[in-house]
């Protein structure tokens, strides 16, 4: 469902005095005002502008998100529980945990990259759950319990960091690598951490976060003369990206929400610059990250450093090519096509805005999806890593080029978060003429 006014009719609107008690939402990529159409169970209210999704209707939102969100936590609890998986080769065997795939990183002198990999695998997905929990559990019995504006907050927050999905490939792609080599097994944990991605999937798209915050804080009156089909800054008015409520923001162009107390901003301070600096910086470590060895891999006391490019290589001369072409994609292609498409908006922003907007749009959208399924190499190395540990006869260590990788994926994504879609859309000022010039 389009929200109002629809994309055939954007006129301005006069305004009126009822319109402050509208339901009114600010697209956050391309700041269009609009209204809210009253929605049902199933239905989504879509930006008339852009297409950016504003609400999303659940049946039942509390209690299926607090059922979802107990089991994810359930079966996290188990796969840090029993065996992840174990292997066996010439009668050495090993057998890992889950925990055990970050803490043996510090072992090896990588304690940056074993604290991203405990975060997003496990931590972060934790806190996120209970924070639901704790949520949902006040929201069914029609309560608020204390600190649950502080907590859907977070929530927001913490999405884009929890990659169990990410990891349940990166297990996958380990798995295929030492298959040949030796004879693997999968643990109880293993299964009840698949179950777990799946179900922490399902809760983050099943939380209502238009219904939630109307259930926590209510919906106070729209600004006065507020004027849907209109951009929102102009009218010095600026959506809370957390909570969605319209504010009204100073001559600045800054503010907090009055629902939730989120900061905001007519356009993200120094947006692009910004971004330049972060891609510049990734741009850098990707040097090292391809450069140096990422893992090296000892069997019979022969020692074999291995790049990216090097185990693509290997994967791909080893017939595995399905699993060879995950990995170039991953952690060759994403990385280059995001620093790219992220430069090329960010000229696109500065020089020739209002250009083919949605299409630039769709390219952000994508370049933020994909942007953390890099981390699949560096859960790779970290399982492996903690795994094979067989003395001369088979041993895997995370290489320097590890720590430069995952430096990459953060910077990347924290590149995309500070990028601020709205600009695309902005009409650019013409220059004045050598004649104006003169004149003025």
């Amino acid at each position: 469902m389009t929200a109002e006014p629809s994309g055939q009719d954007m006129r301005p609107e006069s305004p009126k005095p009822r319109q402050t008690r509208r339901r009114l939402r600010v697209c956050h990529e391309c700041d269009w005002l609009v209204a809210l159409p009253p929605l049902r169970a199933k239905q989504t209210a879509d930006c008339p502008r852009c297409g950016h999704t504003l609400a999303t209707r659940h049946h039942h939102p509390a209690e299926r998100s607090l059922a979802l969100a107990i089991a994810a936590l359930v079966a996290l609890a188990l796969s840090v529980t029993f065996n992840f998986v174990s292997f066996e080769v010439s009668g050495v065997s090993n057998r890992i945990e889950l925990p055990q795939t970050a803490a043996t990183l510090i072992g090896f002198d990588q304690p940056l990259v074993a604290i991203s990999v405990a975060l997003t695998i496990m931590v972060l997905p934790a806190v996120y759950l209970v924070g639901v929990i704790w949520l949902h559990a006040g929201l069914v019995q029609r309560v608020t319990l204390p600190a649950s504006r502080y907590v859907a907050r977070a929530l927001s927050h913490l999405h884009p960091w929890m990659m169990a999905d990410v990891f349940i490939i990166g297990a996958l792609v380990s798995l295929i690598k030492i298959a040949g080599l030796a004879s693997v097994s999968l643990g109880i944990s293993f299964w009840a951490y698949c179950c777990f991605a799946v179900l922490l999937l399902v809760t983050t798209q099943s939380i209502d976060r238009d219904w939630m915050w109307f259930s926590l804080a209510g919906e106070p009156l729209a600004p006065e003369g507020s004027r849907t089909g209109n951009l929102a800054a102009p009218q010095g008015l600026g959506g809370c990206p957390t909570c969605g409520l319209v504010n009204r923001l100073d001559g600045h162009g800054h503010g907090r929400c009055r629902r939730c107390g989120e900061r905001l901003h007519a356009r993200l301070p120094h947006s692009l610059q910004r971004t330049w600096a972060l891609l510049f910086a990734s741009a850098v470590a990707y040097i090292p990250a391809n450069v140096l060895p990422i893992m090296t891999t000892t069997y019979l006391g022969n020692s074999d450093p291995q790049t990216i490019i090097g185990g693509v290589v290997e994967l791909w001369q080893a017939g595995s090519i399905p699993v060879a072409l995950v990995i170039f994609i991953a952690s060759v292609l994403v990385p280059v096509g995001k620093l790219i498409a992220l430069a090329w908006l960010c000229i696109a922003a500065r020089h020739n805005a209002g250009y083919h907007p949605v299409t630039r749009t769709r390219l952000y959208r994508l370049t933020e999806f994909i942007g953390r399924w890099s981390m699949v190499d560096i859960f790779v190395v970290a399982i492996l890593a903690a795994l094979i540990r067989a003395d001369a006869l088979m041993t895997i260590t995370p290489g320097p080029a590890a720590l430069a990788f995952a430096s990459v994926v953060v910077l990347t994504m924290l590149a995309a978060i500070t990028f601020d879609p709205r600009l695309l859309w902005e009409t650019p000022v013409p220059e004045p003429s050598d004649k104006e010039a003169r004149h003025a």
